[in-house]
């Protein structure tokens, strides 16, 4: 358990009075450490915070799932590996409940695009000759999804790739609370495959682009309705949501080959991956 893991783990339990939330940071995050300057650290890289009646408490714990605010983001890229390889193209969806709130999508320039990402996406070199740069495009993206819970189908892949890049730029990373579209899929769906392109297409979500930013972000956020409409009573609010969810078993079946290059088709359980 990651120590953001763990101060969520503390906040899910109970409130903190803000002297005892303080000392609670520091026995997390070390001794050295200036609560202060951490608490508003926190809220700038996402974690939902909030403070009332000089109490610091969990949004995601109080909130109805159905009344939070979620982003599935896709992203596109030019290879598996932050440190060597860029995103080239990201698109998000904002929605609570039912209702889509709002969207980003946008192309990022890079200066090389390989063959089989081509291949893969039809994403050409010429495509992002005068698109915004990395810098420019993910403070934005980080401003739209504010505290939201960060949605994706195999959320660490673009959660985590988010995260390095925006430490490469020099920022902080990411430390919104996040849900695997792939896990509550397993959870809610029957399926002998849990790839995108796989359930787009048998569970008659038909979105006719694939490994697109903003079609995979529609497919994978149409993919959560389905699920959200099949969760038991007892699930009440969005951290009662993400435990749900990663209570999902990764399934033993023989699938047949990736969808992706960078995927297997019998994808594991988000929660089975760093």
């Amino acid at each position: 358990m990651n120590k953001l893991e763990k101060l969520a783990y503390r906040l899910i339990k109970k409130d903190y009075p803000l002297e005892q939330f303080y000392a609670l940071l520091q026995s997390i995050f070390g001794l050295t450490e200036d609560p202060e300057l951490l608490y508003q650290t926190l809220l700038a890289r996402g974690f939902p915070l909030a403070q009332k009646d000089d109490h610091i408490l969990l949004k995601t714990a109080k909130t109805p799932f159905l009344k939070q605010e979620f982003v599935v983001v896709d992203i596109e890229t030019n290879g598996s590996k932050p440190e060597f390889s860029q995103i080239i193209e990201i698109g998000a969806i904002k929605f609570q409940g039912s209702e889509i709130i709002d969207r980003f999508e946008s192309f990022v320039f890079a200066e090389e695009v390989p063959e089989y990402i081509t291949k893969l996406t039809g994403i050409e070199l010429d495509d992002l000759a005068h698109a915004p740069g990395q810098k420019e495009v993910l403070l934005a993206f980080k401003k739209f999804l504010g505290d939201s819970v960060f949605v994706a189908h195999n959320v660490n892949f673009d959660y985590n790739f988010i995260s390095r890049k925006l430490e490469q730029l020099g920022y902080e990373k990411l430390a919104n609370r996040k849900l695997c579209s792939i896990d509550l899929a397993r959870k809610t769906i029957q399926s002998e495959r849990y790839g995108l392109e796989y359930l787009n297409e048998n569970l008659g979500i038909n979105t006719l682009v694939s490994h697109r930013a903003y079609a995979d972000a529609f497919t994978a956020y149409k993919l959560v309705q389905m699920a959200l409409e099949k969760i038991p009573d007892e699930i009440i609010t969005t951290e009662d949501l993400i435990k749900f969810s990663k209570s999902a078993k990764k399934t033993k079946k023989a699938t047949k080959a990736s969808e992706s290059t960078s995927l297997p088709a019998d994808l594991p359980s988000c929660s089975q991956q760093s």
